[in-house]
């Protein structure tokens, strides 16, 4: 069973002919999904050659797993079996064939070029600008003036519920963060992109320094039958005097880092920070250090 971004991506890949070079499939990818509406099949965020998106990565792995694509080192290739899904997939919808007349004949540096102009915030982080916009000052100027200004909190919070691992490193990026560190007791998701170890490389990717502080999480099974803010608060309080006061060392990491520059973000599941542990340590840093360390909530 494919989802829908899998079959867009199929089917793009066979209106490009079938085979396409890493750099070249990638930007065609980040311009249909800019192109294609308010839903994009992918995201995308800023990376040493520009938009770069780790899910279409991932499903990469697994298509080619399924037999959807060819394992090759240097380019996406469609199977036989790739080839039937990807033409059934395009048969639904006309936009794909308008798109490829505007952009298929783009490839290489052209191509590059053409998303950097249009999208300069998703070449902010690239290592090849300055190569590719050799003389175009306009577009480089735009370039910079995208790059996200440093915020004036040094300590931030923000959970994953309700993101991608593109939107969440996007917003992450906005809001000047250079250390995310993880709170959670068991740093595993079913969720693709917030499990440890792919996090972390997400984090590598972008720039930012990835810390795990687990002696800060809380137990799963204290966390079971929260229902109601009340039982949150139940939770909380059980935390903030029974746990949090002899974490004085991991309290101090945090502040040692902001004193060292690092404008760092605490980071679980939960979307309302109410509702999560992140809020307690945050206080806990505040009490400790003072109201210049009080958190942003993200």
């Amino acid at each position: 069973m494919l989802f829908d971004r899998q079959k867009r991506l199929l089917a793009l890949l066979d209106a490009l002919g079938g085979r396409v070079g890493n750099l070249d499939f990638q930007k065609q990818l980040f311009l249909y999904c800019q192109e294609s509406g308010s839903s994009p099949a992918y995201e995308f965020v800023p990376y040493k050659f520009g938009a770069f998106s780790f899910t279409s990565y991932a499903d990469r792995r697994k298509l080619i797993e399924q037999g959807f694509l060819e394992e090759d080192e240097h380019t996406w290739k469609l199977t036989a079996e790739g080839q039937r899904a990807a033409k059934a997939a395009r048969s639904s919808g006309s936009y794909m064939a308008a798109y490829v007349r505007r952009y298929g004949g783009l490839t290489g540096d052209a191509l590059v070029a053409e998303t950097y102009r249009q999208f300069p915030y998703y070449a902010t982080r690239s290592e090849i600008a300055s190569r590719i916009l050799r003389g175009d000052l306009e577009a480089l100027n735009r370039i910079e003036a995208a790059r996200p200004t440093v915020k004036a909190s040094v300590l931030n919070t923000l959970g994953y519920e309700g993101h991608t691992l593109e939107s969440y490193l996007n917003q992450l990026l906005r809001s000047g963060v250079s250390l995310l560190c993880d709170v959670r007791r068991n740093p595993i998701s079913r969720k693709y992109g917030f499990s440890k170890g792919t996090l972390s490389k997400g984090c590598s990717g972008v720039g930012i320094r990835y810390e795990h502080l687990p002696e800060l999480g809380i137990e799963s099974e204290q966390r079971h039958n929260l229902e109601t803010q009340a039982d949150y608060d139940d939770l909380f309080d059980e935390y903030k005097s029974k746990w949090l006061p002899f974490q004085g060392a991991s309290l101090a990491k945090i502040h040692d880092w902001i004193q060292a520059g690092e404008r760092v973000a605490l980071t679980c599941y939960e979307r309302l920070f109410i509702q999560c542990h992140r809020h307690c340590v945050a206080k806990a840093v505040e009490v400790r250090y003072g109201k210049s360390f009080a958190a942003k909530h993200l």
